[in-house]
């Protein structure tokens, strides 16, 4: 089998196939179209099975030391009623660990930190990908043609290399919601780890971080392309009757920090995740909306499944079948899932669908919900020599 790699993308999912392919002896090389690595984003949550997946690259205690575990909070109204309460204990006896929240500037540096030197390559757009013959994948970039036996495309919801192995395939829709969020410049006083709440059209969260700040977002549905002259003003309009501490949130906050974002998905489900040995990985494979905290954990799993599957097959092109056969399935219902926890919760807007919304949750026993959050939280890594 082929030892030399190139990864489209320096995200998570990118930086992550990059790591765990250098652990089992290939040669890789990232690409990063960007020039400068901003790591655009505030924090993340991280369930057990992107958790798990860390510990696979051999970064999971620098992670956990880095992170807050979510233990108290849940779901609310605007008023402050409680809708649903959750139990980060009673999770944690369940999958091993409670969710951990971290802000994703410091994700990115732990992942590039577990990188060679030299691996990753910032300013480099990979222009073109295509195989070449039975087992060499040219990837142009600049004046540059790399040679690899095998390119994983990580290279976001808005990914070129997708577009050129699925040119009929539609692209990235918008979900009809966009998302404002930041990271509070200071300390907060908060009594819970994480908490969403939920209005008519809208929905406010936030998680606690491990220095006491705290990431929050807001999600609006709104067409796409909707923007404010000021943000955080917009916000502090919509959300100034809703329950503590969410105008302490925006008051801690800078206007500079907001960043805000349409929120699109891969609504149409893509026919295979690999195309000759080229694998598509992350949200370039099926980006998902956030409703259920999964889209970087679903990248983690990809870039372990992937590497377990080289490491288990003898050619590139069994690995990459087997890789598409366990992933896609698993990844596609994650964000089925998703799409529908966004129908039935920030994007409910008619007074009488939320009402009944409100008291479907409040009577949901806690076991069930338990259950429902393990389905995707109970992931095992294929194990890999």
């Amino acid at each position: 089998m082929g030892n030399t790699a190139v990864v489209v993308g320096g995200g998570i999912g990118g930086l992550a196939a990059a790591i765990v392919l250098h652990r089992m002896g290939w040669d890789v090389t990232v690409l990063e179209r960007s020039s400068l690595l901003e790591d655009a984003g505030a924090g993340i949550s991280l369930a057990a099975n992107g958790l798990r997946a860390l510990d696979e690259l051999g970064v999971g205690g620098a992670v956990r030391d880095a992170s807050r575990g979510q233990y108290s909070g849940g779901t609310r109204t605007p008023r402050g009623g409680w809708l649903a309460r959750m139990d980060g204990s009673a999770l944690e006896k369940a999958v091993g660990t409670p969710i951990m929240g971290i802000p994703r500037s410091i994700l990115h540096r732990l992942l590039r930190e577990a990188l060679p030197a030299g691996a990753l390559a910032i300013g480099s757009w990979a222009a073109t990908v295509a195989q070449v013959g039975p087992e060499a994948v040219h990837v142009g970039h600049g004046t540059t043609v790399l040679e690899a036996d095998l390119v994983v495309a990580a290279d976001g919801i808005g990914s070129t290399v997708r577009g050129q192995l699925f040119p009929d395939h539609p692209g990235p829709v918008h979900s009809g919601s966009t998302v404002l969020r930041a990271i509070t410049e200071h300390a907060v006083d908060l009594r819970t780890d994480f908490e969403l709440t939920w209005g008519r059209g809208a929905e406010f969260g936030h998680i606690a971080l491990l220095d006491g700040r705290a990431e929050w977002h807001a999600v609006l549905s709104l067409p796409a392309g909707t923007r404010f002259a000021d943000p955080l003003t917009e916000l502090r309009r919509r959300f100034h009757t809703w329950h503590a501490p969410i105008p302490a949130l925006l008051d801690a906050t800078r206007p500079e920090a907001v960043l805000h974002h349409d929120v699109n998905e891969l609504r149409t489900p893509l026919p295979s995740y690999v195309v000759g040995r080229i694998a598509l990985l992350g949200d370039a494979a099926h980006a998902m909306t956030p409703n259920l905290g999964q889209g970087a954990c679903q990248a983690l799993e990809d870039a372990v499944t992937l590497a377990a599957a080289l490491d288990a097959e003898s050619t590139v092109e069994t690995a990459l079948a087997r890789y598409d056969a366990e992933r896609r399935p698993r990844s596609q219902a994650i964000a089925v899932a998703a799409r529908q926890a966004g129908k039935m919760g920030q994007q409910l807007s008619h007074p009488l669908a939320v009402a009944l919304r409100n008291t479907a949750m409040r009577l949901t026993p806690s076991r069930v919900a338990m259950n429902m959050i393990l389905r995707h939280h109970a992931w095992i890594p294929p194990s890999l020599n």
